[in-house]
């Protein structure tokens, strides 16, 4: 691997002026025996290997500032000194039996050799130096959590960094160093931000010109918003790209279970646009290095919170580091061998831990448009990271969803009306053409040809087939769907299990608290049940309250408005 990256505008591209998409894994290094996770499990050829077969092309490696000025920790203490001292005697064995060839070198040593081994299996490395002294990040009461606390003195760590990028110059897999992970804590000024950060960056790009300098921002790396209207001046601004973290609990414990998905998504990225993703639209690349979610139980937040995350990183074709490759740490807040439950690999460093999470992230992981590519859209199934491709081998194309790499960028139009059959390319006059609703724009919905209803795309997960279904009406706090009981003459409305729901005569998109264009029976009298309006006796409701959550109707008789609670 032979390139340096630099960056024309907002993207990412090589020496050769062609795309480069970082599709990166977290690989922590900085705990406490401050050698990178897993070698004690399994060969680190065969790691990197794993790696590449997820599809990354690569890996921020994460190391404490202590292995750059602490010469004792990275030069005279060895990988077995380092894990006896701390009683690890298990994974002593471990390295002797899978990676013996580090065990008696210094730290330093054994770091620059997993640098070279995902060198030589094509993997690109950032470099993020995640805290000053090795062992579990973060906290705001951390002694290093920002800028002049007491174990983070700006003029030590400036001098770090130089120190890193010097001895990597010439390591061409090296592509880029991340200067500081997550600054926190009650001192997280603008200002020292402003002081200290931009004199790391120079650092940096004056002991090896040809890496990209990573700046991260405040609050855990979730806001940059300090930017929007201060900048600073640097002179690396081809090399300059911004991180940003994005968790599920940075929005907020739980909140994703707690409020309706989809307009709680839409409400999140606004929040994260103003708080970074707006450097974007200023020229700058936003580079997505933290995020993930709970992968070996029923994480409800975390599901919902990564098809809005995913959802956001394709639209704006993100480069990206997950967290984490780990299936276990060797030594974690005491613990040993603790299983990280947001790693992509199993406790045995060789498994995949959820397949599913994988396919999902292989959605991301090509890029999409910038220079050497062609232009083309593509319709993202975020929830599969799958794509909506045709089956032209058929006479009459259906849709599917199919790995994004294999999709056709056709125009899809579908000319199916009936509801639960097979969405079929539309062609001249059986054509209805796609839009985008719901609060995030995410749900796709047409007019049929025969009646003009309106149906909404949905998958098939028998065959992965796109299929046309009625949208569906959400109520919030019990999560459940409008529907009505066709079975009475004149039928009322009611809550039911979504699945259950019958709402095809409300047309609503999926994913939208409630709809306009529903038609209510309304009662003059308070209290009574609501039905179905038919003909002449048919009030149009209303969308009222600020959230626009709650709905009125006007009367027949004498026009006073009426909620439905």
């Amino acid at each position: 691997m032979d390139q340096a990256l630099i960056i024309p505008q907002t993207i990412i591209v090589d020496e050769k002026g062609q795309r480069v998409k970082l599709a990166c894994v977290n690989w922590p290094a900085h705990l406490q025996p401050a050698v990178a996770e897993g070698l004690s499990k399994q060969p680190l050829d065969s790691i990197t290997k794993k790696i590449v077969s997820m599809g990354f092309n690569c890996v921020r490696l994460t190391w404490p500032l202590d292995l750059m000025t602490n010469d004792t920790l990275a030069l005279k203490v060895t990988v077995k000194q380092s894990f006896e001292r701390l009683n690890l005697l298990d994974d002593v064995l471990g390295i002797q039996t899978h990676n013996p060839k580090i065990l008696n070198l210094p730290i330093f040593n054994a770091f620059q050799e997993v640098v070279s081994n995902l060198g030589q299996n094509g993997v690109m490395v950032i470099l993020d130096n995640h805290l000053t002294t090795p062992g579990w990040c973060c906290s705001d009461n951390d002694l290093d959590a920002f800028f002049e606390y007491p174990n983070f003195d700006p003029a030590v760590w400036a001098k770090g960094l130089s120190k890193m990028a010097s001895l990597f110059r010439n390591v061409t897999n090296v592509v880029g160093m991340s200067l500081r992970n997550e600054p926190r804590g009650t001192r997280d000024y603008p200002n020292l931000w402003f002081k200290y950060m931009p004199k790391g960056g120079e650092a940096v790009h004056a002991a090896n010109p040809e890496v990209l300098v990573i700046l991260s921002g405040i609050d855990y790396d979730t806001n940059l918003s300090f930017l929007r209207d201060r900048f600073f001046n640097v002179s690396f601004t081809d090399k300059l790209v911004f991180e940003k973290h994005w968790y599920s609990f940075s929005d907020g414990r739980d909140s994703w279970e707690k409020h309706n998905s989809n307009d709680f998504c839409a409400k999140i990225i606004e929040k994260v646009t103003h708080n970074g993703g707006f450097l974007i639209g200023r020229g700058f690349p936003l580079f997505l290095t933290e995020f993930g979610a709970n992968l070996r139980s029923g994480d409800v937040s975390g599901n919902r919170y990564m098809n809005c995350l995913v959802a956001w990183a394709a639209e704006n074709d993100l480069d990206w580091a997950v967290w984490a490759l780990t299936g276990d740490y060797y030594l974690r807040t005491g613990q040993k061998h603790m299983v990280e439950t947001f790693g992509v690999l199993a406790p045995n460093w060789k498994d995949v831990a959820n397949s599913t999470y994988l396919q999902k992230l292989s959605g991301i992981q090509l890029p999409v448009r910038g220079p050497g590519l062609q232009s083309k859209k593509l319709l993202f199934h975020p929830t599969t990271g799958l794509c909506v491709t045709s089956n032209l081998s058929n006479i009459s194309p259906t849709l599917r969803l199919e790995q994004c790499r294999k999709a056709e960028p056709s125009t899809f139009n579908p000319s199916e009306d009936a509801v639960g059959q097979k969405v079929k390319l539309g062609v001249d006059t059986k054509c209805s053409k796609l839009g985008q609703t719901s609060a995030t724009h995410m749900h796709l919905s047409f007019k049929t040809t025969s009646n003009g209803s309106l149906l909404c795309l949905d998958v098939d997960e028998r065959d992965n087939s796109i299929v046309a279904n009625p949208c569906k009406t959400r109520h919030p706090t019990t999560g459940l769907c409008v529907t009505s009981n066709l079975s009475n003459i004149s039928p009322t409305l009611r809550l039911e299990q979504c699945r259950k729901a019958e709402p095809s005569t409300f047309n609503p998109s999926e994913g939208i608290l409630w709809s306009n264009k529903m038609c209510v029976e309304a009662p003059d009298a308070v209290g009574q049940k609501v039905k179905l309006g038919v003909g002449t006796k048919c009030s149009k409701l209303g969308q009222t309250s600020a959230t626009h959550m709650h709905l009125s109707f006007k009367t027949t008789s004498n026009g006073s408005l009426l909620a439905m609670p």
